[in-house]
C-alpha cells in the first residue's frame, strides 16, 4: 500500500490545493464529482469549490481504486457504495484478493 500522503490541518481546500495534493488535474477532479456522487465540494457565493477534508479523503481514495488498483468507474462506485453501507475494510480487501487470484488464473489460461 503506497504511504499516506500529507493533507494539511485546514478546514476547506480550493480546487488547485486539492489538485495538488491527489496529483491529477482539476478537470479530472470536476468529472469526478460527476461520477461519484459522495464527493460534494461546497461553493463559494462566486462559484469556486471548497473540499473538505472528507472530500479530499476520498478524492485520494479514489485515485488509488482507479489508478493503482485498477478499478474501473463503476468498480469503484460499487467499492465505495459497498463500503459506505458498512462493509470492513478487511471483507472488501478480501474480496478484492479474490478477485484478483481468479484474474489471475484466467490470465494463465489465457497465455
Amino acid at each position: 500500500m503506497p504511504p499516506e500522503t500529507d493533507i494539511p490541518e485546514k478546514l476547506y481546500f480550493r480546487i488547485g490545493e486539492v489538485s495538488a495534493i491527489a496529483g491529477v488535474p482539476s478537470y479530472v477532479l470536476r468529472f469526478w464529482e460527476t461520477e461519484f456522487p459522495s464527493i460534494k465540494p461546497r461553493r463559494t457565493d462566486s462559484g469556486q469549490r471548497l473540499y473538505r477534508r472528507a472530500d479530499v479523503d476520498r478524492i485520494l481514495l479514489i485515485k488509488r481504486l482507479l489508478h493503482d488498483k485498477r478499478f474501473t468507474i463503476q468498480g469503484a462506485r460499487q467499492y465505495l457504495r459497498r463500503a459506505d453501507r458498512g462493509f470492513s475494510r478487511e471483507d472488501l480487501m478480501a474480496e478484492m484478493e479474490a478477485v484478483h487470484q481468479e484474474l489471475q488464473a484466467i490470465r494463465r489460461l489465457l497465455k
